[in-house]
């Protein structure tokens, strides 16, 4: 099993800047990838950013060149930061754990934390 925590949305006025927090703990060395989704009402969960094992990050096309992700290995934590926010990214911010397999899939999800850009 793996747990997730997030921590640091809120809101910000467009331009502005928020770095979203997200500690794992549990069965840390199973997992693959950790990424952040974001939601809103009537849309589908979108991938924002993910990033492996590897280092190797990705990113929707609508974030690039704003958001960054990253990890710390020591403190088992994935960041989000992002910058130049706009309204459109409103939305609630949910952290993930991937665990692969060759046939299979299995993810973990955060809580959510609400992410409301001003205009």
């Amino acid at each position: 099993q793996v747990q997730l925590v997030e921590s640091g949305g809120g809101l910000v006025q467009a331009g502005g800047s928020l770095r979203l927090s997200c500690a794992a703990s549990g069965n840390i060395a199973s997992i693959d990838a950790m990424g952040w989704y974001r939601q809103t009402t009537g849309k589908q969960r979108e991938l924002v950013a993910s990033i492996t094992s590897g280092a190797t990050t990705n990113y929707t096309a609508s974030v690039k060149g704003r958001f960054t992700i990253s990890r710390d290995n020591a403190k088992n934590t994935v960041y989000l930061q992002m910058n130049s926010l706009k309204p459109e990214d409103t939305a609630v911010y949910l952290c993930n754990a991937e665990r692969r397999g060759s046939t299979w899939r299995l993810d973990y999800w955060g809580q959510g934390t609400q992410v409301t850009v001003s205009s």
